[in-house]
């Protein structure tokens, strides 16, 4: 005995209906990409920009590291010890920076660092 499957009726427009989705598809697609990377609205990080030691706001210069590593190091023993400290890659090198209100306290646990 032979088997018949039930077919939609679709009427005589049915066959547009495939690219009609897929061009929307395609135009949601591009109006978000437009959106995501459009200039000065774009949800991705733009990347860091060095700039002079002074640049950096409240933060104070603590340390002068020789390379961004050894910066790094000093930097999580800082944070280890509790006390708030950024790396920052400036015009001049790197720079141990702290908030002001730690600079003695950094000092200190620093002289134990090194």
């Amino acid at each position: 005995m032979r088997e018949t499957y039930l077919v939609p009726a679709w009427n005589a427009y049915s066959f547009a209906f495939g690219p009609l989705f897929a061009l929307l598809g395609v135009a949601v697609l591009a109006l978000i990409l437009r959106w995501a990377f459009s200039r000065g609205n774009s949800v991705v990080a733009a990347p860091a920009r060095s700039g002079a030691p002074s640049e950096y706001g409240m933060l104070v210069v603590l340390a002068t590291p020789s390379t961004y590593l050894e910066g790094e190091l000093w930097r999580r023993g800082l944070e280890a010890a509790g006390v708030r400290a950024n790396l920052a890659q400036t015009n001049d090198g790197p720079r141990l920076m702290v908030w002001p209100a730690d600079v003695e306290n950094a000092q200190k646990v620093l002289a134990r660092i090194k």
